[in-house]
């Protein structure tokens, strides 16, 4: 009888472990002549959907939900320059791997078990031409569309005149898409979700705001779904959180705020909205069906008074900057971010440091810097809606 509980118990457990999360657990990148491979291992067999974008070059391989345990040492060699990994969706993890030239897949298998050894996908990459490449790059058609149908809604229900006021927080980048990284290895995802969560709980404490998160999880979030939130939550103040970086410039730290112009206030803001307008194609999201919400918010008259809110907001933010830490030399600068771009939601980005600084980087890791900046920025805003009392839009707009 003994023995049969011990074989009931011994077969659950390989039934659980049949079933359990797969692993994703190491990587190598090797040059094989004029051929780069690209091995995977895995704990255990998965479907795997494999195909190339174009502008960046780039190889997207899509997974279910994956466990990551990767080095997080981006390694390269041959075609192969980086890559990024994630949840792109919940049920969905993704691998981004940046080519450094058109390559073309010439060989994908997945090899069993042996030895010690788990499944490993194998991938070569043999150099190709451009027309070559554009001729074979794309979107798989089901997985198109599945994107677009999983985007937020826009549309929402009014607030009630009585409502509190509505603040969304963005935590920048999240999932496949890690942001920048620090001199001593810090993502910037994982840092700004910190000082986000941080901020949350500082706002509910007053009693004075409804909290909404874009994402409150390692999750990558596109910049047209992260507006949406702020417009469906009818948002009174959209504030997205970045970790900026520098690395030519290792001295330069501190903190800065930006809003939204599409005529740069400087050549750093211009490169800076341009670098995070990127999020989206370093993630692998297809652009293709998405509207210009650029040219039919820039020609409406409703953003000037959005915009003219934003600058109110980034000039009171500026000094409770000053309060928790250094601020840039030029603390208040504008540029084309498209995450600022919601026509009725005042907006501001905040980089709250730089990781390529090593005194900033370390500092952004405290408690304590978090606590005082989430202070600082709630004071700002307690200081925002105070002097704009008559600018609700559950008034404006019932």
């Amino acid at each position: 009888m003994r023995w049969n509980w011990i074989f009931a118990l011994l077969s659950l457990s390989l039934a659980l472990g049949a079933h359990a999360q797969p692993v994703v657990s190491d990587l190598r990148v090797g040059q094989h002549g004029k051929n780069t491979r690209f091995v995977l291992n895995l704990s255990q067999k998965v479907d795997i959907e494999v195909f190339t974008l174009a502008d960046p070059y780039r190889i997207v391989l899509d997974f279910p939900e994956v466990a990551w345990q990767l080095d997080s040492t981006q390694a390269s060699a041959g075609l192969v320059k980086g890559f990024r990994f994630g949840l792109f969706r919940p049920g969905r993890s993704r691998m981004v791997i940046d080519l450094g030239g058109p390559g073309a897949i010439m060989n994908k298998f997945l090899l069993p078990p042996e030895g010690t050894r788990g499944y490993r996908l194998v991938l070569d990459i043999a150099p190709t031409d451009r027309s070559k490449y554009l001729a074979s790059a794309g979107w798989p058609e089901a997985q198109a569309a599945e994107d677009v149908s999983q985007e937020p809604e826009i549309a929402a229900a009014p607030k009630a005149a009585t409502a509190k006021r509505v603040v969304v927080i963005d935590a920048g980048h999240g999932g496949v898409d890690p942001g920048a990284t620090g001199v001593d290895g810090t993502f910037e995802k994982d840092l700004v979700l910190s000082v986000a969560t941080t901020l949350r709980d500082t706002l509910e404490r007053t009693g004075k705001y409804t909290v909404v998160m874009t994402r409150d999880s390692d999750i990558f979030l596109s910049l047209k779904a992260r507006v949406a939130v702020a417009r469906r939550a009818k948002a009174d103040l959209f504030v997205s959180l970045h970790a900026d970086s520098a690395p030519g410039s290792a001295s330069v730290r501190g903190a800065s705020v930006y809003t939204l112009s599409e005529t740069a206030s400087d050549r750093e803001a211009e490169a800076l909205a341009k670098s995070e307008n990127q999020s989206d194609v370093i993630a692998g999201v297809d652009l293709s069906k998405e509207g210009d919400i650029v040219t039919s918010i820039l020609i409406d008259l409703a953003q000037r008074e959005t915009k003219n809110n934003s600058a109110k907001f980034a000039q009171m933010l500026v000094p409770e900057l000053h309060r928790a830490g250094e601020v840039t030399q030029k603390s208040h600068r504008f540029a084309g971010f498209r995450v600022l771009k919601a026509p009725d939601v005042p907006s501001v980005l905040i980089e709250l440091g730089y990781l390529s600084n090593r005194l900033d980087e370390s500092v952004m890791n405290t408690n304590r810097w978090r606590k005082r900046m989430a202070d600082s920025i709630a004071r700002a805003i307690d200081t925002y809606f105070r002097q704009n009392k008559g600018d609700h839009k559950a008034d404006a707009n019932p």
